[in-house]
């Protein structure tokens, strides 16, 4: 007897134009894609345009002062709390609990600008934040910079966007994917969008 196997369902692309015609009514919103891409930025403004309950993945689930990773068990379950929410923009990676994320998901908005511009967002970030820290982030963890993090934005597309790809294929059936490749397209998306308070 032939054990019948299934091919994970293509990713459901949309384009602007038609994200905007679901965020307006999307409950749960998630964003992710490589640091220095305006995921929080892009967050927060539709958080105040939609009222939606703000999540930074780095503020609220991961760190602890003085850049200390909560444990595993704690941080999984700060997901599953934040989840559970009806109303929320959540920004963040995380490969490995991004099941646990599309599984109450309306719509993704994944940025994925070149490397380039990720890094020169990044180097601007810490100017900008130089000995502090930002509101996305959690307390106690000032702005910081180092090679390792460079080669991880550097090398993200073929190191990590493969990952995201195979997840979304296999967990995220039917969930509209809205990949985001520019800044302009961001302001293109919230230029379609109703108007806010934002």
């Amino acid at each position: 007897m032939h054990q019948v196997t299934t091919s994970p369902e293509p990713i459901r692309a949309v384009s602007v134009a038609e994200a905007a015609d679901i965020i307006p009514n999307a409950e749960r919103i998630l964003i992710f894609g490589c640091s220095g891409t305006g995921k929080s930025t892009l967050a927060q403004a539709l958080a105040r345009r939609f009222h939606l309950t703000y999540v930074s993945m780095d503020r609220d689930i991961f760190w602890l002062p003085g850049w200390k990773l909560r444990p595993r068990e704690e941080f999984v379950q700060r997901i599953h709390d934040a989840v559970a929410g009806e109303r929320w923009i959540m920004d963040g990676n995380s490969p490995g609990t991004l099941p646990i994320r599309l599984a109450r998901t309306d719509i993704v908005l994944w940025r994925r600008p070149p490397r380039s511009v990720a890094v020169s967002s990044v180097l601007r970030r810490w100017w900008k934040y130089y000995g502090q820290t930002r509101p996305e982030m959690a307390p106690g963890c000032p702005e910081k910079i180092d090679l390792k993090f460079l080669q991880y934005i550097w090398t993200f597309e073929k190191r990590e966007a493969p990952q995201f790809e195979a997840i979304l294929a296999s967990h995220g059936s039917g969930i509209p994917v809205l990949t985001l490749r520019s800044f302009q397209e961001s302001d293109e998306l919230l230029s379609l969008l109703p108007a806010g308070n934002d």
